[in-house]
């Protein structure tokens, strides 16, 4: 019988079967043996122990299109980053750092501003002009007053979609207004393994229809950049890309080079100010990581 995972907790994996449900299960020791972890979003294959409880056994992980390290789940095909436009107040360096990740784990992302209603037209302009000029999709919802749902609902259909961002911004109030179900699917699982439910503390996978899967992941005050070199930090900045080739020096950086046509972009306001202080802060920190 063939599944999906759709969460992982404490050795526990629960897998869906189409027309099936939940079942239960424990991953085979070769995994271990193999250093193979079995991640939400894995497609695998179960033998089924007991039909009545809904147990069985992991047999195969089925080969994976991509793996994400943060949050750590497969298959996916984009990301829904979700930061609030206030309460909390966006923190950029945190959302920058996110989509350099998903730069580099390759996963294409969308940034949703949630809690809209909360913001001045100045606020909403500002993010808006700051990521679209970088070549992200923006959009803007408030879960409160349902705006910007159905935008969502279509943005997500057919695909597979992670969902992330910090705590308070109203991820699980969107996805239950997208999934009314999550809460019910939540629900099961949370009763097999005696355990409530008030925020989310495991990545886990929803069912829209036979197609459209989203995850909802814990959220995260702090992201470590991935492991590469600093001078390789502009690559994950698209937006330097068609001012960087008038630079005067062949592999420059864009922070003390004379003649550096980001930086000449920046002071003729073509470039976001807000990014271009991150870069600077998180080219700072790959250095000295290097250094220790």
């Amino acid at each position: 019988m063939q599944g999906k995972i759709v969460r992982g907790i404490a050795g526990f994996y629960y897998v869906q079967v189409a027309e099936s449900g939940i079942y239960e299960c424990k991953a085979k020791g070769i995994f271990r043996n193999q250093k193979v972890k079995p991640l939400v979003g894995d497609n695998v294959r179960l033998n089924i122990l007991n039909e009545a409880e809904k147990t069985g056994n992991i047999e195969v992980i089925l080969p994976r299109k991509n793996e994400l390290i943060r949050p750590a789940v497969a298959n996916v095909d984009q990301a829904l980053v979700i930061f609030a436009t206030a309460r909390p107040k966006p923190n950029f360096n945190l959302l920058d750092r996110f989509l350099i990740m998903m730069l580099w784990q390759k996963v294409s992302a969308v940034i949703c501003f949630n809690k809209c209603d909360l913001a001045s037209e100045e606020d909403l302009r500002l993010l808006e002009e700051t990521y679209r000029s970088a070549g992200y999709e923006i959009r803007f919802t408030s879960a409160m007053e349902g705006k910007g749902v159905e935008e969502i609902r279509a943005l997500i259909q057919g695909k597979t979609t992670v969902v992330a961002g910090p705590s308070g911004v109203g991820k699980s109030s969107l996805i239950n207004l997208i999934h009314p179900e999550a809460a019910m699917e939540t629900g099961v699982i949370s009763k097999k393994v005696e355990r409530g439910r008030h925020t989310t503390r495991h990545s886990e996978l929803f069912a829209l229809d036979e197609e459209s899967f989203i995850c909802d992941t814990p959220g995260f005050s702090s992201i470590f950049l991935p492991d590469f070199e600093k001078e390789d930090l502009k690559e994950y900045f698209p937006e330097f890309t068609e001012y960087e080739m008038n630079c005067r020096f062949q592999g420059c950086v864009h922070i003390r080079e004379p003649e550096c046509a980001v930086k000449e972009a920046l002071e003729r306001k073509k470039l976001s100010p807000i990014r271009y202080e991150n870069y600077i802060a998180l080219y700072e920190e790959l250095k000295d990581k290097r250094r220790y």
